[in-house]
Order: structure tokens, then sequence, then C-alpha cells
């Protein structure tokens, strides 16, 4: 099965963020990228659930070549 390295920017706004963040996860497609990233809810403020399918569905996607398992490989959140 083919798996992609995504790089997402997104954005929450203040007061729980100023700036929003950076994923890159690792996944089968965008669904399963969406729900990596939505199983820890403290780090993806669930009232911003929409704009973060929209950019997963945006963002930079890399075929990965070699069996990796999915996950999350880093994140850079403020």
């Amino acid at each position: 099965m083919t798996k992609y390295l995504y790089i997402i920017d997104h954005y929450v706004p203040f007061p729980q963020s100023e700036y929003g963040g950076v994923w890159n996860v690792i996944a089968n497609n965008d669904e399963e990228c969406f729900d990596i990233i939505t199983s820890d809810d403290d780090e993806t403020y669930p009232q911003f659930y929409s704009t973060l399918r929209e950019n997963i569905s945006k963002s930079d996607k890399y075929t990965i070549t070699d069996e990796v398992d999915s996950g999350i490989v880093t994140s850079f959140l403020t």
C-alpha cells in the first residue's frame, strides 16, 4: 500500500495558539492523516477540525517508497 508524507501547516488563532504549527505525518490517505492528528485532542483544538481537513487536502504530499508505519513524524505547535 502506498503511503505519503504530509507536511501540514495548521493555524489555530489566539487565545488557543498565536501561531499554529506544522505536522509531518506518514499516512495512507487524507482521512488517515486526519485521524492520526486528531487522536490527541489536546493538541488539535476540535473547533478547528474543518480547517484542519482543508489544510490536509492542500498540504504537500510525498510518496514514501519504503514500508513504514503510519504516525506523526514530527510536529511543531505553539
